[in-house]
């Protein structure tokens, strides 16, 4: 040890030093009793010493014992003839401690990252062929950080961002900007109150979070009609909570008023609202031989009066393009909408069956006396999802068959047919989604003089929780 290789080098050398000054005492010739004299004043000199040496080594050991794995630097002093090195121990920077604000009795951070591949005709799916056609690409296509809590107040929150929301296909979305901050009151289970910026309760797909799709891209229905994100408020709960504690699953409720125009916009388009609910029903929750096993039921209605300039496709495409590729429908006059539309999921142990349709009715107003400037139109649409574990929980096998009518033109209906695998490496947290989706375009089958009428894509994605 450091100290004790020190204090064992300054001891020898006072003894030296001390014997050199002993030693003339024996060539003299002076008395005994002198010579004793001096010899018992050079002993209390070494005990002295002695004792100064130990005071200096219990003070170092107290400094080692204050700095983890013995740590020192050397420290170099000069008295004005030598220089002198000494070893001082070196105290370790204390580690970053983060305490959260509030008295939050649970504060969670984390996030998601989604990395695509994708090759042939890129979102041809959603209508993106033509005029508005993608070329193969890497894609960032989330990369997402959130922060949850819950407050003993009965009060719980969300704040999340995404870093690759910008693909150049949605305008009103940048490099980053806010997906989901709201604050929920839950402490009556069957009515709590929401408010903030989330998914308005409207279609099942659009619910599902993200990262537990069995596809890698919701379908073009449910980005087409559904109001993605909005800012606003909502009564929800689960009514039979208090009544009938074992089947609290069985009936919930979303009642909501938003803007109507969009996320991250902060003033409305008018005085109007848009409303959204949601009913769900879950009448089977259970085990068929022996696998568990569920059936849920929903549907949903939505009503909103919109004016010129506000995206009615925010998460998707639906306008109908002179070639019959589609782009988001940006309102060019006020409108008011009415959609509505009912889902089933069923679970079988290893296979689930989930099937959605959707409708919505754009219906142009007079304004001032300024009469619409486009056509009304019913757009409507389904898909239905199939997929079953190859291996359990670890490999699994999807195929799904969309439609989407937009309504604008005669045929311009687009079909889908989707076959991928999902491969769980740790479950969702860290999976590897491979799709292969092959596309018709009705308007293109009629209209040959536009080129190609059926698309093919491949797209791969790599997932990462956190």
């Amino acid at each position: 040890m450091l100290v004790t290789k020190y204090s064992s080098t300054r001891r020898i050398a006072l003894l030296a030093s001390m014997l050199a000054t002993i030693q003339p005492l024996t060539t003299q010739s002076a008395s005994e009793s002198d010579r004793l004299e001096r010899l018992e004043r050079a002993v209390e000199q070494l005990q002295k010493r002695n004792a100064e040496l130990e005071a200096e080594v219990r003070s170092l050991k107290k400094q080692t014992a204050a700095v983890p794995d013995g740590k020192f630097k050397t420290k170099v002093t000069h008295d004005g003839k030598t220089y002198v090195e000494k070893a001082v121990a070196q105290a370790e920077k204390p580690p970053l401690v983060v305490l959260q604000r509030g008295p939050e009795l649970k504060l969670v951070l984390g996030g998601f990252v989604q990395v695509n591949f994708e090759d042939g005709d890129v979102s041809a799916f959603e209508g993106r062929f033509g005029q508005t056609a993608i070329k193969d690409r890497f894609r960032l296509r989330r990369a997402r950080i959130n922060l949850t809590g819950d407050f003993a107040e009965q009060f719980d929150f969300k704040m999340e961002g995404d870093f690759g929301q910008s693909d150049g296909t949605s305008g009103n979305r940048t490099a980053f900007s806010a997906t989901d901050i709201w604050v929920n009151w839950h402490q009556f289970p069957a009515a709590q109150v929401k408010i903030g910026q989330y998914k308005a309760p409207f279609g099942l797909e659009q619910l599902t979070p993200d990262t537990t799709l069995l596809t890698i891209e919701r379908s073009l229905p449910t980005g087409a009609i559904t109001p993605d994100r909005q800012i606003g408020a909502e009564l929800w709960g689960k009514p039979l909570t208090g009544i009938w504690l074992e089947q609290k699953d069985l009936l919930t409720y979303y009642a909501g008023i938003f803007n109507g125009n969009g996320r991250n916009i902060t003033v409305n388009d008018n005085n109007n609202f848009m409303f959204a609910g949601r009913l769900e029903l879950q009448p089977f929750n259970g085990k068929v031989f022996g696998q568990p096993s569920f059936l849920k039921l929903g549907g949903d209605v939505l009503n909103s009066r919109d004016e010129a300039g506000v995206n009615i496709s925010q998460s998707s495409n639906l306008l109908v393009n002179a070639d019959g590729s589609l782009s988001p429908f940006t309102l060019p006059s006020p409108d008011e909408r009415t959609a509505w539309s009912v889902d089933a999921w069923l679970e079988l142990g290893r296979f689930d069956l989930i099937g959605e349709y959707l409708q919505e009715h754009v219906e142009g107003r007079t304004v001032n006396g300024v009469p619409p400037t486009f056509s009304n139109f019913t757009t409507d649409g389904f898909y239905v999802t199939g997929a079953f574990y190859l291996l359990p929980k670890k490999l699994q096998a999807v195929v799904q068959w969309q439609y989407l009518n937009p309504g604008q033109k005669g045929n311009d209906g687009l079909y889908s047919i989707l076959g991928g695998l999902n491969y769980y490496i740790r479950g969702d947290d860290l999976k590897l989604m491979v799709n292969y989706i092959h596309t018709w375009s009705d308007f293109r089958q009629v209209n040959p003089e536009f080129g190609e009428d059926q698309f093919d894509e491949v797209i791969g994605r790599l997932q990462l929780m956190f």
